[in-house]
């Protein structure tokens, strides 16, 4: 494995991010790219070993990329594999088309499939599962009730199944406003909760929550982007008890911060 070199072309910083920790975390070589025109750079000047390209992005999308690679007859020596938000049969077409090697919906992996993925176009074999994630634990009655608000569909799903893969009876909202009725109906012990959101923001759950002598305890960890020192701290004054920057955090460090929170062994 040693040696080979991992190309990411994608503009969600949570993502990129926790492929490249996943990928290192199996000592590949990473090269980062947040669009398309940074993505034919990086292959010409980086020569990786395969590309994982997204197809929404800013500048220039995955379809051009595929495109100019094909006149370039780059591929299909090069692999690529699509990951992508949709997984329309038109987009999947497309894309294998122009000469995708394989195709990944967002919502519907997390990034040790992405790694086996890789593993597969490179000829190299399966992880052995000694060295995967925990096998999944069954909730029971006694597990802790987790609220995780994000309206970022790939990152509020990739949350949800590793936090249930360890136990947790997870909910999900993707506003404020349901975020507040899930909360009023079934009382979680911790939320996770983006700041920015839809309709209500995170700041105005706070402080609806503090107000209510129910709600009031429950502990709630910020979800931010990079550059929202200012919001973080606001939000620390309105009780949050803590946060992770989306950017930097893996879906293992989401776990350990609610253990700890928690106290939970």
């Amino acid at each position: 494995m040693a040696g080979k070199k991992i190309l990411i072309v994608e503009d969600n910083e949570a993502l990129l991010r926790a492929l490249e920790k996943k990928f290192l975390g199996y000592q590949y070589e990473v090269v980062l790219a947040r669009d398309g025109a940074e993505g034919l750079t990086a292959i010409t000047e980086q020569k990786p070993d395969v590309v994982l390209l997204d197809i929404l992005m800013p500048h220039v999308d995955g379809f051009a990329v595929l495109e100019k690679l094909n006149t370039d007859k780059v591929i299909p020596a090069l692999p690529v594999i699509i990951i992508s938000n949709s997984g329309q049969p038109v987009e999947i077409d497309r894309a294998i088309k122009l000469g995708a090697r394989d195709y990944l919906v967002k919502a519907e992996f997390d990034p040790e499939e992405v790694v086996e993925k890789v593993r597969a176009v490179l000829g190299e074999p399966p992880l052995d599962h000694d060295s995967k994630s925990a096998p999944a634990v069954q909730a029971t009655s006694g597990s802790k009730r987790i609220l995780v608000v994000e309206d970022d569909q790939f990152l509020r799903d990739l949350l949800t199944r590793k936090l249930k893969a360890e136990g947790f009876i997870v909910e999900t909202a993707i506003d404020g406003e349901s975020a507040l009725a899930v909360t009023q109906k079934t009382k979680p012990d911790l939320i996770l909760l983006d700041i920015i959101l839809p309709g209500i923001d995170g700041f105005t759950i706070l402080e609806r929550l503090k107000k209510d002598s129910n709600l009031a305890t429950i502990p709630v960890i910020l979800l931010t982007n990079l550059g929202q020192r200012d919001d973080v701290d606001k939000g620390l004054k309105l009780g949050a008890v803590g946060y992770l920057v989306k950017a930097h955090f893996t879906p293992g460090d989401i776990v350990e911060k609610v253990r700890a929170t928690l106290k939970m062994s």
